[in-house]
């Protein structure tokens, strides 16, 4: 059947993971539990860095807007793919994808913005320790993250506005449980050049760009741990962004394997599965990977527990 052009879209369909009638209340439940987790975890490092003192620093102020980031990172998806699984209805509305594809690309993009603003401040506490409180001041740690939100809204505003000029044909089904971009570019039956020159030259500064800054902070990270004397000096050291390492790693990593996947399969469902583990597992792993080894955040979490109403 020809496809024809329509401009006048009013709808689209999310196929989803899979169209398995026979995996939906699995998949229902599991990534009910996985956005319940999120949101209790970011929540409660929030809450902690926010009524305990002795958390009132740059890297916990940091920690918690990369929380808040996580938080709405997965709420701009997974709620909606919850209520089509249970209404057994994969319907979005056009206004309803635009928005997703704003949301998803402004905080999936701030995470890697904030990720590089807290590799820069373990570096200047590694590197610098005696001039860390003095570069790290309330005015800097307010303007790197004032300008992580306004780059990423800017960014994002761009992407999503350049996505109203397409046109689409009468095929509609989008192969994703979110309204990501790529995919509806796949779709447009007009020019779509200019599109894909914003996405990828958005991909190369404002993923490249932070990815690049937290490289640089490591390796002078390592080069000071490794001029370090003594061993448990050197553990001390490494022990202050081990955290942030794992973070990091977990998040590109994930990354990549979305890219490697689209890039090697024809099968678009394996896309979006790929895609769960940097918007969903990541998001979810994140408050664990920083409170378990952390004896300051461990015992604010303590005294947020013992304390009175």
């Amino acid at each position: 059947m020809e496809l024809k052009n329509d401009t006048q879209i009013s709808k689209f369909i999310l196929l989803g993971i899979s169209e398995d009638p026979l995996w939906q209340p699995l998949l229902f439940g599991l990534f009910l539990f996985m956005y319940l987790v999120t949101l209790l975890g970011n929540l409660l490092i929030i809450i902690a860095t926010i009524t305990d003192s002795h958390l009132h620093t740059p890297m916990y102020f940091f920690l918690s807007n990369l929380s808040f980031a996580d938080i709405c990172f997965t709420s701009a998806s997974i709620p909606k793919m919850l209520v089509n699984i249970q209404t057994k209805n994969k319907v979005i509305t056009y206004e309803g994808c635009i928005s997703q594809v704003y949301f998803f690309i402004l905080f999936g993009v701030l995470d890697n913005f904030l990720l590089a603003v807290m590799a820069y401040d373990r570096y200047v506490a590694i590197c610098h320790p005696l001039h860390y409180t003095v570069i790290m001041n309330r005015r800097l740690c307010g303007l790197l993250v004032l300008g992580s939100w306004v780059t990423t809204a800017l960014n994002s505003l761009l992407q999503s506005s350049m996505a109203l000029r397409l046109s689409f044909c009468t095929d509609l089904k989008i192969p994703h449980f979110v309204c990501e971009l790529n995919q509806l570019v796949l779709l447009a039956c007009n020019d779509t050049f200019p599109n894909d020159m914003v996405m990828y030259f958005a991909a190369v500064l404002l993923g490249g760009g932070p990815l690049a800054g937290i490289l640089y902070s490591y390796s002078k990270i390592v080069s000071s741990i490794r001029a370090i004397s003594s061993s448990q000096g050197k553990y001390k050291a490494f022990s202050t962004c081990a955290s942030h390492l794992s973070v990091v790693s977990l998040f590109y990593s994930t990354l990549l394997g979305v890219y490697l996947s689209s890039s090697f399969t024809q099968n678009s469902h394996s896309t979006a599965r790929a895609s769960v583990m940097y918007s969903v597992v990541t998001p979810m792993l994140n408050p664990f990977i920083y409170s378990l080894r952390n004896k300051d955040l461990m015992g604010a979490l303590r005294r947020l527990f013992r304390r009175k109403p």
